[in-house]
């Protein structure tokens, strides 16, 4: 049974740490926060490098590991400025005249010329590519691109403009560049508002396509005789103090009848769930020896590995097996159910 049981050492030599793609693939819009952060370190960094005129990003986004699309779909984060406000703007002509842009960089006169939006098209998420199958696909820079991520950093420093004054205003970024401090505190603070507001229904999508993800590859590992439930409960296991059954993120029922319950937290940025599901974890484990059943944990993401290894530590030591988010850790996880069925 030793085998089978993993410290948080164990499994921060097979931790993902990152959503992996076949998941995101399924979240749609909900996987582009994680995106996001997971790359927000880069893309601050491409800004803080290109300070030395208006073009600087565009020679140094190809050697940043970010794409067109997803360098984009920052922009647009940061300035609140989404697909749907963006594609009232062409043709751009309306607002530029000869679909030129002025602006005074650091004394001297710098002009844009739009290539693409001068004429009516789609400035529409997925006409940007910074859907989420976009973003995943990674699309490279291309005039249409370009044309908008210059609007978006330089709006606000046009002198020759008539742009509506609520889009103009939020055009903001490109006055950052060379103050790196300043650039910063914008950008981080400018996440947190961003993660408050979607975070909540986010963590329940994702929540739902990691159990998804989790049944998917133990059925692939296991005989078509085993039973899978999201959300299930385990024969007599109720609530501590309470009447109420325990609910499990996956419960996994064998053909003879040995049941499994299993946890599942996958978490790239700090958060508080995995310190509550540490809290409870002893006693669960207790509750559901008492019952004769099994507890499991299935626990990756920087936030959790990296983050908080107090409560990642605790779960490891209150699990009967605990394993990674990958296709290699989840069927190590169907080996342990069918070494448990075997009557070990």
């Amino acid at each position: 049974m030793q085998k089978f049981k993993r410290t948080l050492a164990d499994l921060q030599r097979v931790a993902v740490l990152h959503w992996p793609t076949d998941i995101l693939q399924k979240a749609g819009e909900a996987s582009v926060l994680p995106l996001l952060l997971q790359t927000q370190e880069t893309f601050l960094s491409l800004l803080k490098t290109s300070q030395a005129s208006p073009t600087s990003w565009k020679s140094v986004l190809p050697h940043s590991g970010l794409s067109g699309s997803l360098f984009l779909k920052h922009l647009m984060v940061l300035s609140d400025l989404g697909g749907e406000a963006l594609n009232k703007l062409p043709p751009i002509t309306r607002y530029f005249p000869k679909g030129v842009m002025l602006l005074n960089w650091r004394g001297n006169p710098f002009q844009y010329r739009f290539q693409e939006i001068t004429k009516k098209c789609s400035l529409a998420n997925p006409a940007l590519k910074v859907d989420a199958k976009g973003l995943l696909l990674g699309h490279q820079l291309n005039g249409k691109l370009e044309d908008v991520a210059n609007l978006i950093l330089f709006g606000s420093l046009s002198e020759n403009d008539t742009l509506p004054a609520q889009i103009k205003e939020k055009c903001i970024i490109g006055s950052l560049l060379g103050n790196s401090d300043e650039l910063e505190k914008f950008v981080r603070e400018s996440y947190i508002r961003v993660s408050r507001q979607v975070s909540g229904a986010s963590a329940n999508a994702q929540g739902h396509l990691v159990q998804n993800y989790v049944i998917e590859k133990l059925k692939q590992n296991l005989p078509g005789n085993w039973q899978f439930f999201r959300d299930g409960n385990l024969t007599n296991v109720t609530r501590s103090g309470k009447n109420s059954n325990a609910t499990f993120d996956v419960v996994a029922k064998s053909p003879s009848g040995k049941e499994f319950g299993v946890e599942v937290s996958f978490q790239v940025t700090t958060n508080s769930t995995i310190e509550q599901k540490a809290s409870k974890a002893m006693s669960l484990k207790n509750i559901v020896h008492k019952a004769g059943h099994k507890i499991c944990h299935v626990l990756d993401g920087a936030g959790n590995i990296n983050i908080r290894q107090g409560a990642s530590s605790i779960i490891c030591a209150s699990s009967d097996c605990t394993v990674a988010m990958s296709d290699e850790e989840i069927q190590f996880l169907a080996k342990y159910f069918l070494y448990v069925e075997r009557g070990n």
